[in-house]
């Protein structure tokens, strides 16, 4: 643990895995100050690129192979391809520690992550990100919920590459109207759009499961932002939310993403906390 606060809580360590827009966001934020936590290491797939960056922060993390990062952290955040989930979240699981989790569609293949935090005391966060009602979804899950179901539309560049359009042979590069390219579940939206479809997955978490949480997307060449739109059917409320997400410097990845996880990390520590 680091240096003990005034309320006698010790200062949580953070390490960020992955340096892309949205870790570099956080980054930024954590060494700006968060109440509560230190950065102390960060992790990058080719440490010499960053080295400028870390370089102007007020105290520069140590840079390190994702293997030793639970070593000298007690949280981690996942910002990375969702290949390396696995070896970014066990050591920290296995050891009671927190995985913030930002490539959750890669959890639906990952069980066994949640079940070493279930056996070891550890805690896998899957934040808000570009969302909204997370915690109206969560609580109708307590009861019972009939259907959820979302629309998806995104700009032509932040779906450009996606698996599923590859394997299906879908050119949505010269197209001039909105064009629906898929129809499915969430679990199958997570296999065939992984860099883009993290929020779906959240969602069905939240709910009924990717497997009952229905899921379109669109790609539309007028757009400029991710536009979500999600309806819910419950024994307690019907609702229905919509969203529009400014885009980071990865396409593919809301602004708001980053912002997420900082509003998570204030409100753990935070004497009012507002929402569930």
């Amino acid at each position: 643990m680091g240096t003990v606060l005034n309320d006698g809580r010790a200062e949580l360590r953070v390490a960020v895995a992955g340096l892309g827009a949205i870790g570099i966001k956080l980054v930024k934020a954590l060494d700006a100050g968060i109440d509560g936590y230190v950065l102390t290491a960060v992790s990058a797939s080719n440490p010499a690129k960053h080295k400028g960056f870390l370089a102007t922060l007020k105290k520069a993390p140590a840079a390190l192979p994702i293997e030793a990062l639970s070593e000298v952290a007690d949280l981690v955040i996942e910002c990375a391809p969702a290949n390396l989930l696995g070896s970014i979240v066990a050591p920290f699981v296995s050891k009671g520690k927190t995985a913030i989790v930002l490539s959750a569609g890669a959890l639906l293949e990952r069980d066994e992550l949640i079940q070493l935090a279930k056996q070891n005391g550890g805690q896998i966060v899957v934040p808000t990100g570009a969302l909204i009602g997370l915690d109206a979804v969560t609580a109708a899950a307590e009861g019972k919920i009939a259907s959820v179901r979302m629309v998806t539309r995104k700009p032509v560049k932040g779906l450009l590459g996606a698996p599923y359009l590859v394997e299906n042979n879908i050119d949505i590069e010269t197209i001039t109207e909105p064009l629906r390219i898929f129809e499915g579940t969430a679990r199958e939206a997570a296999k065939g759009f992984p860099a883009n479809l993290n929020v779906a997955v959240a969602l069905s978490l939240a709910g009924i499961g990717p497997d009952r949480t229905r899921l379109e997307i669109w790609a539309d060449p007028a757009l400029t932002r991710n536009v979500h739109r999600i309806e819910v059917e419950s024994d307690s409320a019907r609702f229905s939310m919509s969203i529009e997400n400014v885009p980071s410097e990865n396409p593919r990845t809301g602004l708001i993403t980053a912002l997420s996880v900082i509003a998570w990390l204030r409100k753990q520590r935070a004497a009012l906390r507002v929402g569930s």
